[in-house]
Order: structure tokens, then C-alpha cells, then sequence
């Protein structure tokens, strides 16, 4: 009884469910943002070099966004909580696994599993949002959440450069086996269960691949998906090779290049505020197309400044946080415009934009990874190209008509 009654309280909009809710989501950019700076320490330890290291990104990403397709379906089937329950565990393991790998392919092996289970936390806080906030209050809660999410990319690299000096690349991992023990134990006692419309045949490969075409045939639910995965696949075009960047072409430590990190961040972190408090006023659709012209420019004005030889870490962190603060405008209203439709098929709806985006993203680094070490004019022009095609993708997909729909008039129940 007493299980009930917290499960109860905690599946209601408030800010304890919000806070919960805000380390699940993390755990994804945790998972990377902690031991970036590592990475060029990863290639002298195991003897490889930069483009076998950064497979450990992208084969996170590559496994966070197939994984994705199953959560959908299981949370719809069987409730958000068991299946939140079960990634967890997984992050730990594999987490445990890291910390004890002795070659660069057992690291590899060791993120492909964590990724299976850190997606839980985004996927699925992302569903519990749309369940709990509604289609409305759903576009504001994504964006203070981000926010407020956003200290993990802001602290992770700090702390992950500091950890990596003191004690050994390891200890990033340790961090994260502690840090999703600790949610696992939280989410046993504390989450309740928001999905109150549970699917008998989500699971289903029919029904999946019914509920998958609708989606895409939905002209505006994916301009919103393509434009959230490309304005993420620019930010993480940086994460994948700001480290070989600002460490390898201006000699940043590992600490300082945390710092310098943090502060691209905070771009992020502003960009989330705004949105949070302009949605009601202006409406996303006007806040998404804003943000999205705002990164293209930004990342235009950073390959503009390479190309031309002004080399300065300011001509890259300063556009940087332009880019990043689009970022944080364009993510939480396209995923909020993206599922408002779907009450009875969030989960799907969820899953296919993350997949989506993180394979989008992971082909992104993968691109960097190869190409960065060389030539550093990589990061930027990858950056650029992303940014530009955020609003092209909207512009070309998303009815004008919506546009003048109305502050409110595509979010309804």
C-alpha cells in the first residue's frame, strides 16, 4: 500500500518527479560528457589512435539509438517504470565493465552495453514527461528539464578532467557505476507508473512497423525529427572532436579544456531557459524555426573564421555557444511539436525520434573521429553543415499552415 501511495504521488507534475526525471535523462550525455577528456589519454594507454578511440562515442550512440526501438515498444507494453528498472541495472554492469577493460576493444564492447542501458533514461523520461505534463505543459517542462539536464555535459567534462589527472581514466566509470546505483535505487522506491494507456500489441513487430509508418508519414513529425537530430549531430560534432581540437592545435589540459567545454554549455543551458520561458508567448513552431536560423548563422560565422586563418580559441568557443544555445531552443520544442499528437503511442513516437537522432549523430562523429586528427577545419565544416540543414529539413516538411496554427493550436489532446 505504501508503494502505491509513492508511486501515487511521484507520477504527479511535480518537482520531485521533475528532479528524478532530470537524472534518468542525463544519464545519455553523462555517459559521454565525463570522460571526454580522456580520450587522447585512451589512444597512449592502449596503444591505438584517435579514430579507434572516438568508435567508443560512436558506438555508444550507434547502440543508445537502436536500442531506443525496443524501449518504445516494451514501455508501451508493459509501463514505464519496469522497463526504466531494467536499463538501469544494464548501465551499472556494463558501467563496472569499463572500469575493469584492458584493451581498447573490450572499452568498446563494454559502451556498446552501457549505451543499451543508458538510453532508458532519455527515452523514457522523455515518454513519462508526455504522460505526466501533458501536450501542452510538455513543451515548457522539456526545456527547464534540459536545462536543469544540462549540468551534466556542463559539470561532466570538469569533473571528468579532473578525475582523469588525479586518479586514471577509470574513475570516470566508477563515477557512473555509483550514479546509476544510486538511481536504480530511487527509481525502485520513488517511480510510480504513468503510462496509463499500457498497448497489448506494442510489442508486436506488426504493430511496431504500423505505428513506425504512420509516424513517418506524418510530414510534420518528421520535420521536427530531422531537424532535432542534425541540430543534435552539430553539438555532438563537437563532442566528438573538440578534445583533439582545443587539446592537439591550442595545448588546453585536460581541466582547462572541461572548462572550455562548460562554458560551450552554458549556451545550451540559455538557450533551454529562453525556450522555457518564451513557449506560451510566441509557441514553438515560431521558438524551433528562431533557434534553428540562429545555429546556422552561428555555424556558418565559426567556418567562416577557420577558413580564413583567424585561429583563436575565441573564434571557436564563441560561435560555439551561439550554436549550442540554437540547440537548446531547437531540441526540447521539436520534441514537444513532435509528440503532441501521439497520447497513446508516445513510447513509438519517442523511440524513433531518439533513434533517429542518435544515428544520425553517431554517423557525425564517426566522420569527425576519421578526419579530425589531420585536419582540425573537420569539426567546424561538419559543425556548419549540420546547423544549416536543421532549418532546411523544417522549412521543406513542416506545413506553413501549422505555423499560423495558433500558440497552442497542434498541441491538443
Amino acid at each position: 500500500m505504501k508503494l502505491a501511495t509513492s508511486q501515487q504521488r511521484l507520477t504527479a507534475p511535480t518537482l520531485a518527479l521533475g528532479a528524478l526525471l532530470t537524472t534518468l535523462v542525463a544519464l545519455g550525455p553523462l555517459s559521454t560528457d565525463l570522460y571526454i577528456p580522456s580520450l587522447p589519454t585512451l589512444v597512449s594507454v592502449f596503444g591505438t589512435d584517435a579514430s579507434r578511440v572516438q568508435l567508443t562515442l560512436s558506438v555508444f550512440l550507434a547502440g543508445f539509438a537502436v536500442a531506443q526501438l525496443a524501449y518504445g515498444a516494451l514501455s508501451d507494453r508493459f509501463g514505464r517504470r519496469p522497463i526504466m528498472l531494467a536499463g538501469l541495472a544494464i548501465f551499472f554492469l556494463a558501467s563496472v565493465g569499463c572500469v575493469f577493460a584492458t584493451s581498447i576493444d573490450q572499452l568498446i564492447v563494454a559502451r556498446f552495453a552501457q549505451a543499451i542501458g543508458a538510453c532508458a533514461g532519455p527515452v523514457l523520461g522523455r515518454a513519462i514527461v508526455r504522460d505526466t505534463w501533458g501536450p501542452i505543459g510538455a513543451a515548457r517542462a522539456l526545456a527547464y528539464l534540459g536545462g536543469a539536464m544540462a549540468l551534466a555535459p556542463l559539470v561532466g567534462p570538469v569533473l571528468g578532467g579532473a578525475l582523469t589527472v588525479w586518479f586514471g581514466w577509470q574513475a570516470n566509470f566508477v563515477l557512473l557505476a555509483l550514479f546509476s546505483g544510486v538511481q536504480l535505487v530511487l527509481v525502485w522506491h520513488w517511480l510510480g507508473e504513468s503510462n496509463l494507456h499500457p498497448d497489448a500489441t506494442a510489442t508486436r513487430v506488426g504493430r511496431m512497423r504500423t505505428n513506425f509508418r504512420i509516424l513517418l508519414a506524418d510530414r510534420n513529425y518528421l520535420g521536427c525529427l530531422l531537424a532535432l537530430a542534425w541540430s543534435y549531430s552539430a553539438l555532438f560534432a563537437f563532442i566528438s572532436g573538440s578534445s583533439f581540437v582545443l587539446i592537439g592545435r591550442y595545448g588546453l589540459s585536460p581541466a582547462v579544456y572541461g572548462l572550455c567545454f562548460g562554458l560551450v554549455v552554458a549556451g545550451y543551458i540559455t538557450g533551454t531557459q529562453l525556450a522555457g520561458w518564451l513557449v506560451f508567448r510566441h509557441g514553438p513552431d515560431l521558438l524551433l524555426r528562431s533557434g534553428a536560423w540562429l545555429g546556422a548563422f552561428a555555424g556558418a560565422v565559426m567556418l567562416g573564421f577557420d577558413l580564413a586563418g583567424v585561429r583563436h580559441l575565441a573564434t571557436v568557443l564563441a560561435p560555439m555557444f551561439v550554436v549550442t544555445m540554437s540547440v537548446g531552443v531547437v531540441m526540447p520544442n521539436a520534441t514537444a511539436r513532435a509528440l503532441a499528437p501521439y497520447p497513446t503511442m508516445t513510447g513509438a513516437a519517442s523511440a524513433l525520434m531518439g533513434f533517429l537522432q542518435m544515428s544520425v549523430a553517431a554517423l557525425v562523429g564517426i566522420v569527425v573521429g576519421h578526419g579530425v586528427e589531420s585536419n582540425a577545419t573537420v569539426m567546424p565544416m561538419t559543425i556548419a553543415a549540420c546547423c544549416v540543414l536543421v532549418p532546411g529539413f523544417y522549412l521543406a516538411l513542416v506545413r506553413r499552415s501549422d505555423w499560423r496554427g495558433g500558440r497552442g493550436a497542434h498541441l491538443r489532446d
